[in-house]
């Protein structure tokens, strides 16, 4: 259990998928915008991850070496199936906000990159563990983000229609904060403040974490 709750804490922080291993970023840029989205997006991956860290896990001993990447994709689009079905007959809105973002995670190198290097390489329970954990780690990112820079950059954060937090009246809403030169800015800030956090709890470097873990997964 102990070595479960590792490999899960590893994602969230140590080795966060965005602001250490630097990986599947251009969604994240590209619908932080708004923390509705991004909350559906950071569980779609949660779903996407976790399920096809299972089965690739389940299956490794079975799939040939030289054919793995075809089957790693052919699983991870049925979970990503489901979940763009789910989201256009439950919430049509956000749906139409994520657009394109939501097919785009078969190919997600996060997605991809865990199945080659880890679940493919170890047990079903710890694949389950680093997959949920690299998704909490993508989701509370991306939140965060989006929190950031609509509150800030529009002045407001709407969530299904209602309006959760609002700043008082009259405040100067910077919009660069939504475009992304803003994200980009706020995005530098939150990778500086893990890498502080590493460093502080582990003694570990962003690159020192980034290359442990492919040394682990490729084991």
């Amino acid at each position: 259990m102990r070595e479960w709750i590792a490999v899960f804490k590893r994602g969230i922080a140590i080795d966060n998928p965005l602001t250490v291993l630097m990986i599947g970023l251009c969604a994240t840029l590209a619908v932080s915008t708004k923390v509705e989205g991004a909350l559906f997006m950071g569980l779609a991956v949660i779903f996407v991850l976790g399920m096809s860290s299972v089965i690739v896990s389940s299956i490794r001993h079975l799939v040939p070496e030289k054919v793995r990447i075809p089957v790693f994709i052919v699983i991870i689009a049925s979970f990503v199936t489901i979940v763009d079905l789910t989201m256009k007959a439950f919430v049509p809105d956000v749906y139409d906000f994520l657009g394109v973002w939501i097919p785009l995670i078969v190919v997600n190198c996060m997605i991809l990159g865990r199945a080659e290097a880890f679940s493919y390489h170890n047990p079903v329970r710890l694949a389950v563990a680093d997959g949920l954990g690299m998704g909490s780690g993508f989701a509370i990112v991306i939140v965060v983000l989006a929190f950031i820079r609509e509150l800030f950059g529009s002045g407001e954060i709407v969530f299904l229609g209602a309006n959760l937090l609002s700043l008082p009246d009259g405040y100067p809403a910077p919009g660069i904060l939504v475009l992304f030169p803003g994200a980009f800015i706020v995005f530098g800030f939150i990778v500086a403040l893990t890498a502080w956090y590493n460093r502080r709890t582990t003694g570990r470097t962003v690159e020192t974490s980034a290359h442990c873990t492919i040394e682990e997964g490729g084991r």
